[in-house]
């Protein structure tokens, strides 16, 4: 089973995804940079939430 995200962490993932759709890639390690200069999230661990969740957003959309 898999963890439940809060849903804060999926509303900013998603409209990061929508607001800047080419930025975003599979790869965690770019989309971890890309939410920390995007957005004003002060702790690294949310930072890394949104990208995670970001990325696996990005990755289940291209498959569609």
């Amino acid at each position: 089973m898999g963890r439940i995200r809060p849903t804060y962490i999926k509303r900013v993932a998603i409209e990061l995804v929508e607001r800047y759709p080419k930025v975003f890639t599979a790869d965690f390690e770019t989309n971890k940079i890309l939410v920390g200069k995007l957005t004003n999230v002060e702790s690294i661990r949310m930072r890394n939430l949104i990208a995670g969740y970001v990325t696996r957003y990005w990755q289940n959309n291209q498959e569609n």
